[in-house]
């Protein structure tokens, strides 16, 4: 077993190991063995190279290698703890992602910051605004009258802070444009993909949420059952058990946080309808929400549709509404 670690560009002047750009010359005269690494943010392109050699690639996640770190951490010992937690039968391994999954993804978290940094600019603009006694409704959506009541009180601000808003406005129309054409475009593939049109089908499944769960999540045999697959999203209690005690604290949040956030936004918007509109008569849904909060509800939901999901995955089949008890 070979251990393969990124190597700096500079790396090699002293003669200790080869700079980057040899490493696929030197792993091209090797025969073919397992090369270990740890799921960095290259690790998916170095395993795509490698693999195309002919030899197997195991991405391990640091979060499972540093038990093996002995001591000092340098790059003899990280090496050296790649290879022993590689080695581990029961070791998880990250699946190498192919470059049309990791475009995917890269459009969804582009589309993220986007987002985020139009937020900031929207917020930014009604608390300048705020100062002068005009205050606009919170939300992208509400440009428009914040435009409109900017306009009817040109005259009575200064003109640095009319100067000021024409500017955030400007960034604020760019960045929604530069949104909605991602936004087509990630819809565009959940229509065409039959994995995410399966998913759809699922009650609170939108086609972001469709195409972060087809970008991200591995395939649905990486995981033994859906409480598995769940646990990997991070919707799961914490554990702190010893001597046969179950100690159960808060959701752990130790997956991944993109397909999380967009499952308790689904789930909460379901518990919503079902306040509204009432839930069906004897479901799970109406005990929850008869005995619990909103929020936890909405967190159990989450729960329980990923765990539906995986099924859907494994069995390619679509949503089926819950028989009743």
């Amino acid at each position: 077993m070979a251990a393969a670690a990124n190597l700096p560009d500079g790396a090699g002047q002293d003669g200790c190991r080869p700079p980057r750009r040899q490493l696929i010359g030197f792993l091209e005269n090797l025969p073919n063995c397992v090369i270990a690494m740890e799921a960095c943010a290259t690790g998916h392109h170095w395993g795509r190279e490698i693999q195309a050699l002919g030899h197997e690639v195991r991405l391990i996640p640091p979060i499972y290698v540093k038990p093996f770190v002995k001591r000092q951490k340098n790059d003899a010992n990280d090496a050296e703890a790649i290879s022993e937690a590689a080695a581990r039968p029961t070791m998880r391994f990250v699946q190498v992602k192919t470059a049309d999954d990791q475009a995917q993804a890269s459009l969804f978290r582009s589309r993220a910051l986007l987002v985020g940094q139009r937020t900031q600019l929207l917020n930014a603009l009604r608390g300048h605004l705020a100062e002068y006694g005009l205050v606009a409704p919170a939300g992208a959506a509400k440009v428009e009258p914040m435009v409109r009541s900017l306009n009817a009180a040109s005259e009575d601000l200064p003109l640095a802070i009319h100067l000021l808003a024409k500017s955030f406005l400007a960034q604020i129309t760019a960045l929604s444009d530069a949104i909605a054409k991602l936004e087509r475009h990630l819809k565009s593939r959940a229509k065409s993909n039959a994995v995410t049109r399966r998913l759809q089908t699922m009650p609170g499944i939108g086609p972001m949420t469709a195409v972060a769960i087809d970008a991200f999540a591995p395939p649905p045999t990486t995981f033994r059952s859906g409480r598995d697959f769940a646990a990997w999203v991070g919707l799961v209690p914490r554990q702190h058990s010893t001597g046969g005690k179950s100690r159960l604290g808060r959701v752990s949040k130790m997956g991944q946080q993109d397909i999380r956030r967009l499952l308790i936004i689904g789930a909460m918007a379901v518990v919503r309808w079902a306040v509204r509109k009432g839930p069906r008569p004897g479901s799970w849904l109406e005990g929850m929400l008869a005995r619990k909060p909103k929020m936890l509800v909405a967190i159990a939901l989450a729960n329980k549709m990923a765990r539906s999901l995986w099924a859907m995955l494994k069995n390619e089949e679509d949503y089926r509404v819950p028989a009743m008890a």
